[in-house]
């Protein structure tokens, strides 16, 4: 477990791909308290089990929910990384969909209507690169729906390389998504925290230059 950063009210961490979440036996709460000795972990915001980077994790009850008011707030920001297939047309553009989760399927469709159950979802993206038929993308969420960002650029043929559940490729690689970088307000002192990671250099991240296109 990676630690970058630990206070009185949070930990930084780098979530593994594979591991959840949530608060189960290996589980990302169970995993830092495991880490750190910390008696109380509460997940504060989820990245799908198949995605991995940043993450935040409070300490107590008190600063889960300081943090989960930013995040209703739009002031928590939660930027990542992704490699699409395909060359998006826009170099930068805000996506909005309604979307509809099949609970049975454990999969998020882009619904035609407002109806039960469908949610708004908003992202804003950058089209950092483009390397063959692939794009890097840096996406800053609005909305923080369960796999929006794969649902949403699926919808419109620019599925995830690496993505078994949205897209039709065969890719040699696990999917490229990544919690790039996180920004919010400490719970204690109210200190604008910043932090950002790049990806690990592997298929298909390595078709570019990350730290020179990203800062990171």
């Amino acid at each position: 477990m990676e630690i970058l950063r630990e206070t009185a009210d949070y930990i930084l961490c780098v979530k593994p791909v594979g591991v959840l979440s949530t608060d189960e036996p290996g589980g990302m709460p169970s995993l830092v308290r495991e880490a750190t000795g910390a008696a109380e972990i509460r997940t504060v915001h989820r990245l799908d089990q198949v995605v991995g980077g940043l993450m935040v994790l409070a300490k107590s009850k008190e600063a889960a929910s300081q943090l989960g008011r930013q995040i209703m707030d739009g002031v928590f920001e939660k930027q990542y990384l992704a490699v699409v297939h395909g060359i998006l047309p826009q170099a930068e553009d805000r996506l909005t969909d309604l979307l509809i989760r099949n609970r049975a399927e454990r999969k998020t469709y882009v619904a035609s209507a407002p109806g039960k159950d469908v949610q708004e979802a908003v992202l804003d993206y950058v089209r950092l690169a483009v390397s063959g038929s692939f794009s890097l993308v840096s996406i800053t969420l609005v909305t923080g729906r369960t796999h929006q960002i794969r649902a949403q650029f699926s919808s419109r043929g620019f599925p995830l390389v690496g993505d078994r559940k949205y897209s039709t490729h065969e890719d040699p690689c696990g999917i490229a998504l990544w919690s790039h970088r996180l920004a919010f307000s400490d719970p204690g002192t109210g200190e604008r925290v910043d932090c950002s990671l790049p990806p690990p250099y592997e298929t298909p991240w390595d078709l570019f230059e990350i730290e020179k296109r990203t800062g990171s």
